[in-house]
């Protein structure tokens, strides 16, 4: 009969390579539950960073066509009306898209059928696809 409290070599031994599995499981799963939330959290930001993207792509589209749309209206040449249609076309396109559900699997296919339709207004507008030229920052601007 053992005494309480009076370890063997063999109990002693026992309780050291108990104590590494138990403590190398413990960090395991605490480092596995705080890659999990890190995971999460930057898949969030870096989620809501393209959403945020892809929504002011969207509605550049959405107002640029309403806008050329309203300068062409009163025109009643084919070549207006041509383009009317195209920018109908291109309004059509952004109010059926499914831009809620981020996870849809034909989001990346409309949002690529947009910026053709897109790029094929401009072409019938004359006007380029690029607008990097006409948004300028100035620096050091004072008032």
């Amino acid at each position: 009969m053992e005494m309480p409290g009076v370890y063997t070599s063999d109990d002693l031994f026992d309780s050291i390579l108990l104590a590494d599995e138990k403590f190398r499981g413990e960090g395991f799963h605490e480092g596995f539950e705080r890659g999990t939330r890190r995971g999460l959290q930057d898949g969030r930001r870096h989620g809501a960073s393209h959403g945020a993207k892809l929504s002011s792509e969207i509605s550049f589209y959405h107002g640029f066509a309403i806008a050329w749309k309203c300068l062409l209206q009163e025109s009643t040449d084919d070549k207006s009306r041509k383009r009317v249609k195209a920018l109908d076309t291109l309004l059509g396109l952004i109010q059926n898209s499914n831009l809620e559900d981020p996870q849809s699997v034909k989001l990346q296919d409309e949002t690529e059928k947009l910026r053709a339709k897109f790029r094929q207004v401009c072409s019938m507008l004359n006007i380029p696809t690029d607008f990097r030229d006409y948004i300028k920052v100035t620096e050091g601007t004072s008032f």
